[in-house]
């Protein structure tokens, strides 16, 4: 252990003491106590769809229910939906994807899939026993203009008052951003992938 003398600890307790208070003021300013939050996960970067299934377990872990509807990754088998099925019906997993846009080949497809994806996301929006709904690669499919975004987000914006919904995918649209309590800009610093390394189990599915 790095070695102290008394001087460096008399500041370094002085220095937190400050930092206390600071803390402590600007919990205090903050009113709301509970409030259903939409929260969009976006950006060029690694792990938006992992952030939100954390989200997920901290959920669970407050014994409240999870629903889970995929917007693109259909063709993907994924580890999160085999881990979270150990809740059961605490969790409500629907792959409602056919794949990404370059795969299918087929606008009319896509959008049909997008549109069915999209009512099963209210489905589970209007469920009062959800505490968390998350619209993965929900973006995507707004990027790609599948679903109409004034719609999308008016209804997003008019859920229940105490449900939280994650969206994720890159190119956040403006409106959804603008609409959301929390975005997170996910950025790329450095990928594997472009080193020639391939998607592994447990790390990209």
């Amino acid at each position: 252990m790095r070695e102290t003398d008394q001087a460096a600890e008399e500041r370094h307790k002085a220095k937190m003491v400050k930092r206390k208070a600071v803390q402590d003021a600007e919990v205090k300013e903050k009113t709301t106590a509970q409030k259903g939050l939409l929260i969009v996960n976006t950006g060029p970067g690694k792990g938006k769809s992992t952030a939100a299934f954390g989200l997920a377990l901290r959920m669970l872990g407050y014994g409240r229910r999870v629903g889970v509807v995929q917007f693109v990754k259909g063709a993907w088998h994924s580890s999160e939906k085999d881990a979270l099925a150990t809740f059961g019906d605490k969790v409500a997993w629907h792959t409602m994807g056919e794949g990404f846009t370059w795969e299918t080949q087929d606008l009319k497809r896509d959008i049909a899939a997008a549109e069915r994806a999209w009512a099963k996301a209210q489905e589970l929006m209007a469920d009062p026993s959800f505490g968390l709904v998350i619209l993965d690669e929900l973006n995507i499919a707004l990027r790609y203009d599948y679903l109409d975004l004034d719609k999308v987000v008016a209804a997003l914006k008019s859920r229940r008052e105490n449900l939280h919904v994650v969206v994720t995918g890159r190119n956040a649209k403006p409106a959804l951003v603008e609409a959301a309590d929390l975005v997170t800009e996910m950025g790329r610093v450095k990928h594997h992938f472009a080193a020639g390394v391939k998607a592994q189990q447990g790390i990209e599915f």
